[in-house]
């Protein structure tokens, strides 16, 4: 399964109803703004993942705390303890994207539209879940540290080889700015669109 598959599955949509429940967001602007923000949390890990030790504390993560079974009680988690999942995800994205997490919320917030109040906790709220899914992925894969890269690219798509890989990468691509104002989202994503 890809990231459209999941951000169409059932599991995606519940997402995004939770999400715009408590954050006060229509579901539209709750949609867009889970779609753009799940690649650019696995664009992150996928960056971190590049180094040996990158990838052997992202595989640490995925054996231990986020192995999948978050998935498992998702609305259960989403409905009663989304203060739990936000310190966890706070955590998961300062070890991401390091300094560059306010720029990257803000630059989410830039082209969807929403303001920054709603998408740092919704981007925390669904670093939790991004891991587990990719925990979940990685146990039914029996991928170690060394095949994350792999299975975080086959998750985004794989559209690092120039082609156009459709789907969320294209969607990406239109979405990101290409003005060079040092928005760390390009940078971050600048692998997966070509941009090394």
């Amino acid at each position: 399964m890809d990231l459209s598959e999941l951000l169409n599955s059932p599991v995606g949509q519940s997402i995004v109803k939770s999400v715009a429940g408590q954050l006060g967001m229509n579901e539209g602007e709750a949609s867009g703004v889970v779609n753009m923000a799940v690649p650019a949390i696995l664009a992150g890990m996928t960056r971190n993942a590049q180094s040996r030790d990158g990838a052997e504390s992202l595989n640490k993560a995925l054996e231990s705390k986020h192995d999948g079974s978050l998935l498992n009680n998702l609305s259960g988690m989403l409905q009663g303890h989304t203060e739990e999942l936000q310190q966890d995800g706070n955590g998961i994205l300062g070890h991401i994207f390091g300094n560059k997490l306010p720029a990257v919320e803000q630059g989410i917030s830039q082209k969807t539209g929403v303001s920054m109040n709603k998408i740092a906790p919704l981007l925390a709220m669904l670093a939790p879940i991004v891991m587990a899914y990719l925990g979940k992925e990685k146990r039914q894969a029996n991928t170690g540290a060394g095949g994350l890269g792999d299975l975080l690219g086959g998750l985004l798509g794989n559209s690092q080889q120039g082609k156009s890989g459709g789907g969320i990468m294209d969607m990406l691509g239109s979405a990101l700015d290409k003005d060079g104002d040092g928005n760390p989202l390009n940078d971050i994503l600048g692998g997966f669109l070509g941009g090394r």
